[in-house]
């Protein structure tokens, strides 16, 4: 696979986040190894993760190929979307995900940046729109990061920055592929380890006590912090 050349000439932003969701279900042992870690390799490692993921979405990431170099399979790669309140939280929320019987209080944002990413010396790949589609460009080099829909992303009306809508619309052409823009995303070859990131963003104040239990117990020093605007809770 050749890198693509962006065709979006937006700016990004000085600091770019990236937010990873997973169960809190999933904690201790991400806090066992220090590290999220891609599937491929939690896998190998023999990490049991409780997955939230749609069963389809999965099956198409596992036999996404990779440009090379870095190359290498998406599982291969650690995700991350580029702001919260993702339209895959939206479909937990909603028990739309097969097998999944989590709920949004249930599942944490991890928080890091892109600059904090990038010192972890791995390699990493960029998709313009989410990544399991076949029309999806893949960037190596985050010169060319102003490939992402930051336009989409930032507009108002906003919650912690970024833009609280993301739905499809077939009334205006700016709208009609936003979701799949929504989910562009940043991915991290192999692991990012937990010094990487800013914190970790929770639901509700019961849930950051769940949290902050699990990290005391494991000796991990990670912020922890209640953040509803990442949540859909009716704003």
């Amino acid at each position: 696979m050749v890198t693509q050349t962006p065709q979006r000439l937006a700016p990004a932003p000085e600091q770019i986040r990236l937010f990873h969701i997973t169960a809190i279900e999933n904690l201790p042992s991400i806090m066992r190894r220090g590290a999220l870690l891609a599937k491929n390799v939690a896998q190998r490692e023999g990490a049991a993760y409780a997955n939230i993921a749609h069963a389809g979405a999965q099956g198409s990431r596992s036999r996404k190929l990779m440009p090379n170099p870095p190359g290498g399979q998406l599982h291969d790669y650690v995700p991350f979307y580029f702001a919260p309140r993702s339209p895959m939280l939206m479909a937990i929320h909603g028990g739309k995900v097969a097998g999944c019987a989590f709920k949004q209080d249930e599942i944490v944002h991890f928080e890091t940046t892109v600059a904090n990413v990038l010192t972890s010396g791995q390699a990493h790949v960029i998709f313009d729109r989410n990544a399991t589609l076949d029309y999806s460009k893949a960037y190596t080099d985050v010169r060319h990061l102003s490939a992402v829909a930051w336009d989409l992303l930032h507009e108002t009306p906003q919650l912690d920055g970024f833009c609280k809508y993301f739905q499809n619309r077939r009334d205006d052409l700016r709208y009609v592929d936003r979701m799949e823009r929504r989910q562009a995303e940043f991915l991290t070859h192999t692991a990012v380890p937990l010094h990487c990131f800013t914190r970790i963003g929770v639901c509700t104040e019961a849930a950051a006590h769940r949290v902050r239990d699990i990290l005391v117990a494991a000796g991990v020093r990670l912020h922890v912090e209640v953040c509803p605007q990442w949540y859909f809770l009716g704003q």
